[in-house]
């Protein structure tokens, strides 16, 4: 019965939360997938350079071999090996000693593999720290050929893109991050407008409005529906108390006028007591409609001055306690003094006396009514009977007009459901929240009101 404002914050804030979070992974995946297609673009680039080189390699020994033989390739091994660099070169005789070469010794492993000077099959070895790609050939006449470039220029040019990449990856992190932030307040700005709107109208303000204009895009045109859907309710809510008053104004008011041409008549008074009776009823009941149609109309509306809360439910608790006990009723009260709410003095009486009058109603003799008012933060009034209580199936719509359970039909209680409707539109005029709280017997009605300074 009352409107959830505070609630919406922090639900909002993870909200954004969740929105910026989700677009800055999306960000991030889009970045990594670009980086893994990117990082292998360059890995297959140096590879392929390496392979040239290798390739380029193999060739200058191949011309030489077809000048001199195996005394050109020594020659020109030894001369490159002896002006240094990076390049892998090893020339062997039959019986496995060095003729020429960078190595004492043909790496471990590794098998020669291929015919002639050609870069396929290539290998990869390790020497220490540094990786090689190598082609290792048998010439003919059984003369082992070990011919590698290294691998280190290649390792360090994507070490350093990869830490470049998880610099840049950490930087689109952040600033998806913050643009995903900006973006998400912006977004849940625009919703916290209408779910403040309809916090408003939860709280029974049927006219409130988003202030400002409304701008040309979807969360605009949303605002346009919601404005029009509560200018439809507003409609439909204004047709539905003038037929309420129209149809309990007109009912009641030839109702009376038989009640007073039932006087005239003579002779038969059993029949017209009962039918005076019955009538009277009828517009008890039309009375009630008018009380709950004019509260639900003042839902949320001003008009409510500082009333003293505990003096008003001891003054009706004192009508009633009587009656209680006159019925075998079992009584108790405990009023709290002092506590002021904002209300209707006049109707906060009418509540606490429907539900008084209920309890007793629906009580048997040895049952037992009390009476609590305390405050802390709220003020809070309950009403407790161990009474039948309310049917499990009934307890969602307790609070709806003319509800009434069909044991109390079989009973013979009389009553047309209408109390605790009034109850619940009285509570809603005041802003009061109205629970039934679960009890092992009978019915428990819990009213809290907001604070009030008094």
């Amino acid at each position: 019965m009352t409107a959830f404002p505070a609630e919406h914050r922090p639900l909002r804030a993870r909200a954004t939360l969740r929105l910026a979070a989700g677009m800055a992974l999306a960000v991030a995946a889009l970045a990594i997938l670009a980086m893994a297609l990117q990082y292998r673009l360059v890995f297959d680039r140096l590879d392929a350079a390496q392979r040239t080189l290798l390739a380029s390699d193999m060739d200058g020994l191949a011309a030489l071999y077809e000048q001199r033989r195996i005394i050109a390739l020594r020659e020109a091994i030894e001369f490159r090996a002896a002006a240094g660099g990076e390049e892998m070169l090893l020339l062997m005789d039959r019986n496995g000693g060095v003729l020429a070469g960078t190595l004492d010794a043909w790496p471990d492993g590794l098998a020669a593999e291929g015919k002639g000077f050609t870069v396929d099959p290539a290998q990869e070895i390790t020497l220490g720290d540094t990786r090689y790609l190598v082609a290792a050939r048998e010439l003919p006449g059984g003369f082992p050929l070990l011919v590698g470039r290294s691998l280190a220029p290649v390792d360090a040019t994507l070490t350093a893109l990869r830490h470049s990449m998880a610099g840049l990856m950490v930087a689109i992190l952040l600033a998806g991050a913050g643009v995903g932030w900006l973006a998400a307040r912006w977004v849940m700005g625009r919703i916290g407008r209408v779910n403040l709107l309809a916090d408003r109208v939860a709280s029974g303000k049927l006219d409130a409005r988003l202030p400002g204009p409304r701008s040309a895009d979807e969360f605009g045109l949303l605002e346009t529906h919601v404005h029009s859907m509560l200018d439809r309710i507003e409609a439909l809510n204004r047709a539905t108390h003038r037929l309420s008053d129209t149809i309990a104004h007109e009912m009641r008011t030839p109702l009376n006028r038989m009640l007073r041409k039932l006087d005239r008549i003579e002779g038969q008074e059993e029949v017209t007591a009962e039918v005076r009776a019955e009538m009277r009823q009828a517009i008890r009941v039309f009375d009630s409609l008018l009380d709950i149609s004019r509260a639900e109309a003042d839902q949320g509306g001003g008009g409510l001055v500082p009333v003293d809360l505990s003096a008003v439910v001891a003054e009706v608790w004192e009508l009633y306690e009587a009656s209680a006990e006159d019925k075998g009723l079992k009584t108790g009260a405990e009023i709290a003094p002092g506590l002021t709410v904002l209300g209707d003095r006049h109707l906060i009486a009418q509540m606490v006396a429907n539900l008084l009058d209920n309890a007793i109603k629906y009580c048997a003799p040895g049952d037992r009514l009390t009476v609590a008012l305390m405050g802390r933060d709220r003020a809070v009034l309950r009403v407790a009977d161990t009474g039948p209580g309310l049917p499990e199936d009934m307890k969602a719509e307790a609070f709806e007009r003319f509800t009434r359970a069909e044991r109390d039909r079989a009973r013979g209680i009389k009553g047309h459901g209408l109390g605790l409707a009034l109850v619940r539109a009285i509570a809603l005029r005041h802003g009061a929240r109205l629970t039934l709280p679960k009890v092992e017997k009978g019915l428990t009605v819990e009213i809290a009101w907001p604070r009030a300074l008094g």
